[in-house]
């Protein structure tokens, strides 16, 4: 299995397991996630939740050769980004959360990373465009122009300057993003769990109409983009391992 769960307490540990592929995310592991945190929503006694991948990499985002499988009805893209949560998860992030990766960053209410994380959306430079909530909550944990750089430069945010811009809660020592996660959850679950999910649903219903104005918006773009040869050339030039030549069609 590519995503497994721990039972500690009240927190759920869900963990990407896909190491041979950085935790690249195909239909296995949207699968996986998908009813990990169906666990997580549903059973009353899980009040809180910690997503981290492995020591090496939190995720490198989509498989670009496998597809991450169907969206799913509760979970939306990688069964996570479109989820209706209200049990707080925290994501635990050593080593790479790029593209798709970042964006599972992005969809959790609390990140821990250890100093050498990195972020990064580089779907620009396989001529894509982030569809999975970057475009509009990237410029929500960040400012508005380091979200801008990240999205048209596809370079990495380095974990000391994302903590000092605000995205990441705690950061830890190398190897230890997990176990700081669990800790922050563990706090989380001191606190009373209706007043913990009441206020999640609060915040959600805040920015709820912005975001549907976010999905269409990504979804324009997507469309666009997808027809575009610069898509095609994109995908053909990472499977043959050389520099895209862009047409600007």
């Amino acid at each position: 299995m590519t995503v497994t769960t721990e039972r500690h307490g009240r927190v759920l540990l869900v963990r990407m397991e896909r190491a041979a592929k950085r935790n690249a995310l195909d239909a296995g592991m949207t699968a996986g996630l998908d009813a990990a945190l169906n666990e997580l929503d549903d059973d009353p006694d899980l009040w809180a939740g910690v997503l981290a991948g492995t020591s090496v990499a939190f995720s490198a985002g989509t498989d670009l050769v496998a597809g991450a499988g169907e969206p799913t009805p509760r979970g939306g893209s990688y069964g996570v980004v479109r989820r209706d949560r209200t049990t707080p998860l925290v994501a635990a992030v050593e080593g790479l959360a790029y593209g798709g990766g970042f964006e599972l960053v992005l969809a959790c209410d609390l990140v821990v990373a250890s100093r050498s994380a990195r972020f990064a959306l580089p779907e620009t430079a396989r001529g894509l465009v982030a569809n999975c909530g970057a475009m509009f909550r990237g410029p929500r944990a960040l400012p508005r122009n380091i979200a801008h750089e990240m999205l048209l430069t596809g370079d990495p945010l380095g974990a000391e300057r994302a903590w000092s811009l605000g995205l990441v809660n705690r950061l830890v020592e190398d190897g230890r993003a997990e176990a700081a996660a669990m800790q922050l959850a563990q706090r989380v679950c001191e606190n009373a769990p209706v007043a913990q999910r009441e206020s999640l649903r609060a915040v959600g219903a805040v920015f709820a109409g912005l975001d549907e104005r976010g999905w269409d918006a990504t979804a324009a773009a997507q469309s666009v983009v997808a027809a575009s040869d610069d898509a095609a050339e994109g995908i053909a030039a990472f499977r043959e391992k050389r520099d895209p030549r862009w047409s600007g069609r």
